[in-house]
């Protein structure tokens, strides 16, 4: 195996939730660049084709199923649908995630709580049960589950959040042991402080930007090509003694 056969994805079938922009579209990108088959899934049917239009015009290959990862039965659909017109699974990351709670944690009402943890932590579940099964069936492939470094540490004001990226990195420990032996490798990806759309308010605020790149080491936010590079190696055969770990790219925000 030649050094560009290592991060090969060439022919291997793709789910990302969560992929019509930022990190998953990323994610995407990065992996239909490598020669994957890529399936993004989201919830609204425009931006998932928008984003498959710009990774086709940059020579990758795509297609789109809408599906909400929280409810168990359109998980089931997409299963459905994804073996009908691909018949098969190689690479399965969980990235579909909401945080629409910045409060302190005396007022955060249970259905906002809910909200958090059905699609953080049990999407992930749902995802890894019904679509993991398929790599279960034959005996191989690669899951990455999309944390955060609010899995490793506390973030002030986001119990909800920190709580359901902790879920997903136990889950993610639990997963790999159970099916490390069935061919199937579990990892988890945390990042940091990225620049997304949904870090702009915070990038903008001179208060904010300042107290977070105090915070981290290396003094600036990340980029999207460098979540995106961490998870080409965990899904490549470069990564194929790799299950269990929680690859960390904040910039050393928890090395401190």
């Amino acid at each position: 195996m030649t050094q560009d056969d290592l991060f090969s994805l060439d022919g291997q079938i793709a789910v990302v939730t969560g992929g019509s922009r930022g990190i998953g579209r990323a994610i995407a990108a990065g992996f239909a660049a490598r020669g994957a088959r890529v399936v993004l899934v989201g919830r609204k049917r425009e931006t998932l084709l928008e984003a498959a239009e710009e990774i086709a015009a940059e020579g990758g290959s795509v297609s789109t199923q809408v599906a909400d990862v929280s409810r168990e039965e359109e998980v089931l659909a997409l299963r459905e649908a994804l073996l009908a017109l691909h018949g098969d699974l190689d690479i399965l990351v969980n990235n579909a995630g909401v945080s629409p709670v910045y409060v302190p944690f005396e007022r955060i009402h249970a259905p906002e709580w809910r909200e958090v943890i059905g699609v953080n932590l049990e999407g992930v579940f749902l995802c890894c049960r019904h679509l993991g099964g398929i790599l279960l069936e034959k005996g191989q492939g690669s899951i990455i589950n999309i944390s955060s470094v609010g899995g490793h540490v506390g973030l002030e004001r986001l119990a909800a959040y920190c709580a359901s990226k902790g879920g997903v990195e136990q889950l993610t420990r639990t997963l790999a042991l159970d099916w490390a032996r069935r061919g199937v490798r579990v990892n988890a990806i945390a990042y940091g402080f990225i620049e997304t759309d949904f870090t702009t308010y915070l990038r903008g605020s001179e208060y904010i930007s300042e107290k977070l790149l105090a915070r981290t080491p290396m003094g600036r936010f990340g980029k999207l090509e460098e979540v995106a590079g961490a998870a080409v190696f965990l899904a490549s055969p470069a990564a194929s003694f790799v299950t269990g770990t929680s690859l960390v790219v904040d910039g050393g925000w928890t090395a401190g």
